[in-house]
C-alpha cells in the first residue's frame, strides 16, 4: 500500500502495510509471516535471507529497503516509502 494511505489502526492484513502490494505479501506468507502483528520485533535482514533461502536466489536489495521500511513501522515509526531507507540499508548491509 501507499504509505500515504496506511492508516495504523486499520493495518490488519499484509497488503495494509507500507510498500506492500500481493507480491510481497505472497513472499512475507512463503517465509510464514501472515499478519502483520508478526513482524514487530523481526530483523529485517534476516527476513531478507530467509526469503533469499526459501526462493534459492539472491533477491533484489530494495526488498531488504521494504523490509526495514514494514518493521520499522510495526515498531512505530510511521510509514514512510521504501527507498528513504536505501542509503540506511548501504550503510549497515555493506554486502547487499
Amino acid at each position: 500500500m501507499n504509505p500515504q494511505k496506511v492508516v495504523r489502526n486499520k493495518v490488519k492484513k499484509l497488503t495494509d502495510l507500507p510498500n506492500i502490494g500481493s507480491s510481497l505479501a505472497a513472499d512475507l506468507h512463503s517465509i510464514g509471516i501472515d499478519n502483520p502483528q508478526e513482524l514487530r520485533g523481526k530483523d529485517p535482514f534476516e527476513l531478507y535471507g530467509m526469503l533469499c533461502a526459501k526462493s534459492g536466489q539472491r533477491q533484489d536489495p530494495c526488498v531488504l529497503d521494504v523490509f526495514m521500511s514494514i518493521t520499522d513501522f510495526m515498531n512505530g515509526a510511521e510509514p514512510r516509502v521504501w527507498w528513504n531507507y536505501t542509503a540506511e540499508r548501504k550503510k549497515r548491509y555493506k554486502d547487499i
